[in-house]
């Protein structure tokens, strides 16, 4: 079990709330808790960061929707997290328009960058296919991707080797600049270092100053069993790196189901359609079926009508949160031969005879005559 807070909780909104009313109660805590009116205060800090976590997935339709039918789980999976915010500045970069504009800009006295250290890497995503009977089992797979590792020849710096970079002349290292226009004074991002505070004046030859260079990494992932279709997976430290002294950004796994010849998908249910014959259905059956993990026997009950629903119990996908199993529903259905022997074709013959000489029809005639008149 997670120990996190509900995130509905921690906004203090309804599980029902509009996404204004979710995006207002973000607005309110991020501003109560931001770090310029609460200077060293840890908690304030811990509850800033907690109300953005909240607020990234319950402003977002889809994770909400996720978060509501997984809770934490659809975040927090077999070594799966949800949106990890390492510093401030991936907060402001990320919800920036929840204020109007740059939210510790315009509020709070401009860029951020050069206080909140070194830039992490920059996040990746992949869509994964699975088949159901992956996702019934959970499944190990090994991803081949290419994405910006650290320089090898400028072990990131984008120097050139035997050089260093130096510190900014036009912001002395702040990575800051202000400026006065009247009564008001901005700070914004040094326009020469970018906000880095450093410059390099001699770049690398093999990553021309950028410090990081395009490789292909082989990345193992662990999926879950009874992960659905649109679930975001995330694998931490897996994406492009960051910055010297800056954590590698995350990678982003999109689950895809790929279709089923046999089975349909509902939640944690399968369903699947079998023909059986007339005398099956009328006189009852056993029979085997197909099922995920392999074939069971079904008992179909004397008299059952074509298109009923018969259901096994346990043999769906596994609930995500880890309650058991769900079930497999199976819809059955008279399959009318095209073909008949001779004996068959008497066999019916007699039968259909039966049938004019009994009450059934007449029965159900006078159902007919009785609704219309």
């Amino acid at each position: 079990m997670s120990d996190k807070r509900d995130y509905y909780e921690v906004l203090g909104v309804e599980k029902g709330a509009s996404a204004e009313d979710i995006k207002k109660a973000y607005r309110k805590l991020a501003l109560k808790h931001h770090p310029d009116r609460n200077p060293g205060d840890k908690e304030a800090e811990a509850r800033f960061k907690e109300a953005a976590e909240a607020y990234d997935v319950l402003g977002d339709e889809t994770k909400r929707r996720n978060y509501d039918q997984f809770g934490h789980r659809a975040f927090d999976a077999g070594g799966f997290q949800g949106q990890r915010f390492e510093n401030m500045e991936d907060i402001f970069a990320a919800f920036g328009d929840v204020f109007g504009g740059s939210v510790f800009g315009d509020l709070f006295g401009g860029a951020r960058r050069g206080r909140g250290g070194p830039q992490r890497g920059r996040d990746l995503k992949i869509v994964l296919d699975l088949t159901l009977e992956e996702i019934d089992q959970g499944v190990e797979r090994t991803v081949v991707l290419k994405r910006q590792d650290t320089c090898k020849a400028c072990a990131g710096s984008g120097a050139k080797p035997g050089t260093s970079r130096t510190t900014c002349a036009t912001c002395s290292g702040r990575g800051q600049v202000h400026r006065s226009q009247g009564f008001f004074a901005m700070v914004t991002p040094c326009p020469r270092c970018q906000g880095a505070g450093q410059v390099v004046e001699s770049p690398c030859a093999n990553c021309r100053g950028a410090g990081s260079e395009t490789a292909k990494a082989e990345i193992p992932i662990r999926i879950p069993p009874g992960v659905e279709e649109g679930v975001r997976l995330r694998v931490a430290g897996e994406g492009d790196a960051g910055e010297p002294n800056a954590p590698r950004g995350d990678l982003y796994v999109v689950i895809r189901e790929a279709e089923h010849k046999i089975f349909q998908r509902s939640g944690a249910d399968v369903l699947t359609e079998i023909p059986v014959s007339f005398a099956q259905m009328a006189l009852g059956d056993t029979v085997e079926i197909p099922t995920l993990r392999g074939r069971a026997e079904m008992t179909i009950p004397a008299g059952t009508q074509s298109g009923k629903v018969l259901r096994l119990r346990g043999q769906g996908l596994p609930v995500l949160e880890g309650r058991g199993r769900g079930d497999q529903l199976v819809r059955v259905f008279v399959e009318v031969p095209k073909k008949l022997s001779d004996r068959q074709r008497e066999l019916l013959n007699e039968f259909a005879e039966l049938e004019r000489k009994g009450s059934g029809n007449r029965s159900f005639f006078e159902k007919i005559v009785n609704y219309f008149s």
